[in-house]
């Protein structure tokens, strides 16, 4: 099988790449740069930025079965006109290569956050059970919506198409979001909103790769996950406070006591969003209203639909995932 992996650079792309090797799949990533882990492990490399349309097209032409769309413009803050170009212009050039080329399957990467609704609890929905989003305060969120959307409607018997939500992925090799907690947990500036009793689903690395060869094994035109959403998880819903702490224990650093209720981090999030417009100031704001609408929320997902449609079955558990976690950031 030969396989396009759009950022096959990134903590999941990786993990998809590595994935796909193991199962003796011929893996291409098209990223803006080049990753020289990506190299040692001998994955053929792409420089291309997909919302160049033309480039797009040139770097899907290498006679590929399969596009797993991992790539996409995250954070918590930016222009809108960034997060549009990346993940709504850039899934259209995707979308309009696989047709252009015959493409015939194409797996997304969504996000849980297309479903967002400011504070009101999911649990154990499925994508049929839950809408999407409104008055969504994050572009990440509402450009994500947009793509996933256009994705799924393109599916038809040419192209099968399929979205998934992994939520909130940790693990060996996260460069993004564990680092920062340890830093803010180091320097005492780590808060949870609310008290931390409120239900959230995760998601070890490598159950959310193996999700998607899962989806990608099973897709085809007419197949019962073509045209279809499915949230991902460890299917082990803990409480935040419980999650929270247990990545911080095994980064070694400490743990999160302290609380904000949640009407104060909802106005803080509103004050800082200001200043970081009016000034403007740089890097992303420590705290936003959409940000404290998430840590309060419960958030938590049924595993049954992906089950029944590609087998999916988390492989590594909460615990044995936290052990390769701290093996990976402690050395032992």
């Amino acid at each position: 099988m030969n396989v396009l992996v759009t950022g096959g650079g990134g903590f999941l792309g990786q993990a998809l790449c590595r994935a796909l090797l193991a199962r003796g799949a011929r893996v291409t990533s098209v990223s803006r740069s080049r990753y020289p882990a990506l190299d040692a492990l001998g994955v053929q490399q792409v420089q291309a930025d997909l919302a160049d349309r033309e480039a797009v097209l040139r770097a899907f032409s290498g006679g590929y079965d399969a596009v797993l769309h991992n790539a996409a413009k995250a954070g918590a803050w930016g222009p809108q006109a960034e997060y549009f170009r990346a993940n709504v212009l850039g899934t259209r050039h995707v979308l309009e290569a696989c047709r252009m080329h015959g493409i015939r399957r194409l797996v997304y990467t969504s996000t849980p956050s297309v479903t967002h609704r400011a504070t009101r609890p999911v649990a154990g929905g499925s994508a049929d059970t839950v809408p999407y989003g409104e008055d969504v305060k994050a572009h990440y969120a509402a450009t994500k919506i947009v793509a996933e959307r256009e994705v799924l409607a393109a599916n038809d018997a040419t192209l099968a198409t399929v979205a998934l939500r992994p939520r909130l992925i940790w693990g060996p090799g996260d460069n993004h979001i564990l680092p920062r907690l340890v830093a803010r947990a180091r320097a005492g500036r780590l808060r949870l909103v609310g008290d931390g009793s409120n239900l959230i689903d995760s998601t070890y690395i490598d159950n959310a790769a193996q999700a998607h060869l899962d989806a990608l094994e099973h897709l085809a035109p007419g197949a019962a996950c073509a045209g279809r959403a499915y949230f991902i998880s460890n299917g082990d819903p803990r409480s935040l406070r419980e999650t929270l702490n247990a990545l911080l224990r095994a980064a070694g650093a400490p743990e999160v006591q302290a609380s904000l209720p949640f009407g104060a981090a909802y106005a803080i999030g509103a004050v800082c969003e200001g200043l970081w417009r009016a000034l403007p100031l740089r890097g992303e704001p420590p705290l936003t209203r959409f940000l404290a609408e998430q840590l309060a929320t419960t958030h938590w997902y049924s595993m049954a639909p992906a089950q029944r449609d590609f087998g999916y079955v988390p492989r590594v558990g909460f615990e044995e995932g936290l052990r390769r976690l701290q093996a990976a950031w402690q050395g032992g």
